[in-house]
């Protein structure tokens, strides 16, 4: 009886959440006692308190009001759409305009009685408001990326804690800035890149590109390795954006028909600077400006942060103990080469070392090693510098890439003398490396008497502890994989990306997935005798060196990665 009488009190949207199951009736008037105290709607304290399922919420508001039901995920975000309503009626309501047909504006909404926000926002833009509703969870996520999205492209940007026309920037001081004209200090475009960069620091990003075509100009950042669109400026400011860029990396602002280099710092503290390597290339409309953003920091992270496994970190700090020698990081762009070499320069970085650096250009800048851009317009090649170095007494010798015969030889004879060298070659795996070598004119004995130690590597991205859940794959489909039947026999868990607010889609930063092969004698002779990467690789097997998939599988196995990742940084 008390539970009928307590029914009679609930009315709309709670009673046919009690009526549809999706909530008890006990449950929700606790719940709305907590979402008065927490100054909430109650359907966002059910969604955010995991008391209610989203999904379950938005189609019993749709059927009870005879509201459309939108799906969130089907929607491109329309930045035009956005602005026509003031951001803070957008963040008093989290309301999310959607389209505008006319003199109509859809209106994302998750309670179709907030009444309020449909008449304030039909009152501030003197447009027809209909109302469409959406799931929770969705429309708080899209308001959050809408608003980042408006306010980077260019709005909002005073409520940063920086100083955005006045932020601390210096070029490369190779460079001369010849040229500066009225429109690249214009004060919005200014304050435009400053807050992209700055973003992009805060966000984690690897690159920023600034992409310009005949009708839009946008803007990408690279996050934990995967490209996605974090604003569309009006496409008149792409000119006056890469005038901007230009002149803070000193470049040549008056030429747009040959590609350029040059580097940004950017100093956000007394203690802290990112440096951004820049490159433009002239397209149909326009120049595209793509950054490199280098936080010395990542040098900094330990080796035990890379994502090594202990038997190959323990081969890695074997062989930078050795006293000569060369170790070679191999793997495409962008899978994190430089900061497995300079996390091994960072651990023989003390004082009793002499340890220089060719590079194009260096990324990293770390105190106490000595670094040298290599400039083929003067004459400083990796091969002249490699000359240099030999004449300084050194102990540790890095090359940032070995792309020629010449090079290949000097680093060799410089690893056969008593220095040890690390560099990185473009392979796909530690065998195919050797042979590499072998195809560029290395002599085969001089590769064997060398080279000690090769590792392979690619990034995945690490699954979000906060959300990742367990995937439900048949034992046939995990045997295509790669997976052993003892593996599967004794139990493995797959687990997979979710998403929530604390991660990007499921995902949260990335880890090292290696293969570290010590060259032993048997490969040496197997290079001498003219062999091939799968002969040295079969060799590998016999000494118990596992591949990328292996490698990636077993970050699968370990939780920390999903198997679909792994499918894209490595080839089954």
């Amino acid at each position: 009886m008390a539970a009928t009488a307590a029914q009679t009190n609930l009315a709309g949207l709670p009673r046919r959440m009690v009526q549809d199951g999706i909530v008890s009736e006990e449950l929700l008037l606790e719940a709305t006692a907590g979402a008065k105290k927490a100054k909430m709607t109650l359907i966002a304290y059910l969604v955010n308190e995991d008391l209610a399922e989203a999904r379950a919420i938005a189609v019993a508001a749709s059927h009870e009001f005879g509201v459309p039901l939108l799906d969130l995920d089907a929607v491109e975000i329309d930045l035009d759409v956005i602005r026509a309503v003031d951001q803070k009626l957008i963040n008093k309501h989290r309301v999310l305009p959607l389209v505008k047909r006319g003199q109509r504006i859809f209106l994302g909404i998750s309670d179709p009685t907030n009444l309020q926000a449909i008449d304030d926002i039909k009152f501030a833009t003197s447009l027809r408001i209909d109302p469409v509703v959406v799931e929770q969870d969705k429309l708080e996520e899209r308001i959050t990326k809408a608003i980042e999205a408006v306010d980077t492209s260019m709005s909002g940007l005073d409520d940063d804690d920086f100083d955005l026309e006045n932020l601390d920037v210096e070029g490369d001081p190779e460079e001369q800035e010849d040229d500066r004209r009225d429109d690249v200090e214009d004060a919005p475009v200014v304050r435009f890149v400053n807050k992209v960069l700055l973003d992009a620091i805060k966000r984690g990003a690897s690159d920023v590109h600034f992409e310009p075509y005949e009708k839009t100009f946008r803007v990408r950042t690279r996050l934990d390795g995967v490209l996605s669109e974090v604003a569309q400026p009006p496409v008149i400011l792409s000119n006056k954006v890469c005038a901007r860029l230009k002149v803070m990396s000193r470049m040549d602002i008056a030429e747009r028909r040959v590609p350029q280099d040059g580097r940004i710092k950017m100093r956000l503290s007394k203690n802290r600077a990112i440096d951004f390597r820049v490159n433009t290339c002239p397209t149909l409309f326009g120049e595209k400006i793509v950054l490199r953003i280098l936080d010395p920091s990542s040098a900094k992270l330990g080796i035990e942060m890379l994502g090594y496994e202990d038997h190959q970190r323990l081969l890695y700090e074997k062989h930078l103990a050795k006293p000569y020698g060369m170790i070679l990081v191999t793997g495409p762009t962008g899978s994190g080469k430089t900061v497995s070499l300079y996390t091994g320069l960072n651990l023989l970085n003390t004082v009793d070392r002499n340890i220089s650096t060719a590079e194009d250009p260096a990324e990293i800048n770390l105190p106490g090693i000595n670094q040298v851009n290599v400039n083929p317009k003067v004459g400083l090649t990796f091969a002249s510098a490699l000359k240099a170095f030999l004449r300084q007494d050194p102990d540790v010798i890095m090359v940032g890439e070995i792309r020629d015969l010449e090079t290949a030889e000097i680093a060799i004879k410089a690893a056969q003398t008593g220095h040890l060298v690390l560099s990185t070659l473009h392979t796909n795996d530690a065998p195919k490396t050797l042979t590499r070598m072998v195809d560029m004119g290395v002599k085969p004995y001089a590769i064997a008497t060398s080279v000690s130690l090769i590792i392979a590597q690619r990034l995945a991205r690490r699954l979000c502890d906060n959300c990742k859940e367990v995937k439900e794959i048949p034992r046939e489909a995990l045997e295509k994989e790669g997976f052993t039947a003892e593996e599967l026999d004794t139990g493995v868990t797959i687990f997979g990306p979710k998403g929530c607010k604390s991660c990007n889609g499921g995902y949260k930063g990335r880890l090292g997935v290696f293969q570290v092969m010590e060259v032993s004698e048997t490969m040496g002779r197997i290079i001498m005798e003219g062999g091939n990467a799968i002969q040295i690789a079969d060799q590998a097997v016999q000494e118990g060196v596992i591949d990328l998939r292996q490698a990636g599988l077993n970050k699968v196995k370990d939780g920390v990665t999903s198997l679909e990742e792994i499918n894209r940084v490595t080839i089954e």
